[in-house]
């Protein structure tokens, strides 16, 4: 994941900022370059548009989210490794919650199928490098059940969290470990260890020969 120029930066701040007052819906990039001394074309140099700036912002959470974790994350179950994985995310972003929830509804802009599209491809990146932050090693069918639900389960959490008030979004922490609880259940019974040790013997062999 390539590092932004610190200029770069600047401008995500400014335009949350911005965005903090008037919301995420007025914000014009003229006004971003008028706070921070710059031109739109400097703007232009950094981001194609707005929603390019939402997609750097979100970029800070996958960030986080992928630094190196504690000591002794890796031997965690994995429901606890996730509910990490996706506090983290959300966390990064906590500082402007309301603005980011603006950022995703304009993300689901009615009637243009290439903001949806946009949409489903970023959950989809997201997704993956959560598992990679979780350390979910699983493949073949497992992996592609893994996806789905981690998918909904995201979605869920997120949605949540942008309408959460409680202190420290202690609601969304709270719904996200009941949820974890329930997926571990339902992954215990369709993926149970013996299955899983004949299934990894299975796709071995297959490599193998």
């Amino acid at each position: 994941m390539a590092r932004r120029s610190s200029r770069a930066e600047r401008i995500v701040d400014a335009a949350l900022e911005l965005a903090e007052t008037v919301g995420w819906e007025a914000v014009r990039l003229r006004r971003v370059a008028e706070r921070l001394g710059i031109s739109a074309a400097d703007i232009r140099a950094e981001f194609r548009d707005r929603d390019a700036i939402a997609d750097a912002w979100l970029a800070r959470a996958d960030a986080a989210m992928l630094a190196p974790p504690p000591a002794g994350f890796a031997a965690l179950p994995a429901r606890e490794r996730l509910f990490f994985a996706i506090m983290r995310w959300l966390d990064a972003l906590a500082g402007h919650r309301r603005v980011t929830a603006q950022m995703l509804t304009a993300k689901r802009y009615p009637g243009h199928l290439h903001h949806n599209v946009a949409l489903l491809l970023w959950l989809s990146r997201t997704v993956q490098w959560l598992r990679e932050a979780a350390m979910l090693d699983a493949g073949g069918r497992q992996r592609r059940v893994d996806e789905i639900g981690l998918s909904a389960l995201f979605v869920a959490t997120l949605s949540q969290w942008t309408r959460d008030d409680s202190p420290g979004q202690t609601a969304t922490r709270e719904a996200l470990a009941r949820r974890l609880q329930i997926a571990d259940r339902v992954m215990a019974r369709l993926w149970p260890p013996a299955r899983l040790r004949h299934e990894d013997l299975a796709e071995k062999t297959t490599e193998e020969a």
